[in-house]
């Protein structure tokens, strides 16, 4: 285990000021009870059918990516074949989500939403909406905007390209269904 006393502070890119010395509690805080509040309406619908948060992952980019490959599933989740394995069994089992080989090379699986588990993915998408709008609505009328800015900055730099890519990719490709 690493000596909390020797780690050293990660370098900033030229042009941005050291991170304060002292933690920022309040928004640590605030973003660890906002992430639980803002997945609870989903988590207790998923709940109803066995579910969880892991379904719900796996659930929302099959939907926004059809066809996505499973290795493209598992970088941008960041979990291992094995969990990955555990949580889209039951999808397919119950489904929700149809897995298909690739017409170029057989050894690809892709994954596509079914009916079902696009008018899951949709329902969950809009309990989760109904409280993102919310609290935009209390900041005025710039706040999408801002909150979107504030994201993406919180982002790992290295891979926020990739992020961004995924994200307008999604937004712009539609959804297929198999």
């Amino acid at each position: 285990m690493a000596d909390l006393n020797t780690i050293s502070s990660q370098p900033q890119p030229a042009g941005h000021s050291p991170p304060p010395r002292e933690p920022i509690w309040d928004l640590i805080e605030l973003l660890f009870f906002a992430y639980r509040d803002f997945v609870s309406d989903a988590d207790d619908a998923l709940a109803t059918l066995g579910f969880g948060r892991a379904h719900h992952r796996v659930l929302h980019f099959v939907n926004r990516n059809p066809g996505v490959k499973v290795a493209d599933l598992l970088e941008i989740l960041r979990i291992t074949k094995q969990s990955l394995g555990r949580v889209l069994k039951p999808l397919v089992d119950e489904g929700y989500v149809v897995q298909r080989e690739g017409s170029t090379d057989r050894r690809q699986r892709l994954l596509y939403i079914t009916q079902a588990g696009a008018a899951l993915a949709m329902m969950l998408a809009r309990l989760q909406t109904d409280r993102i709008s919310g609290a935009l609505a209390q900041l005025g009328p710039d706040a999408h905007a801002t909150a979107r800015t504030f994201l993406v900055a919180m982002l790992d730099a290295d891979g926020r390209a990739d992020v961004l890519r995924i994200v307008e990719r999604a937004r712009s490709g539609g959804v297929s269904r198999p």
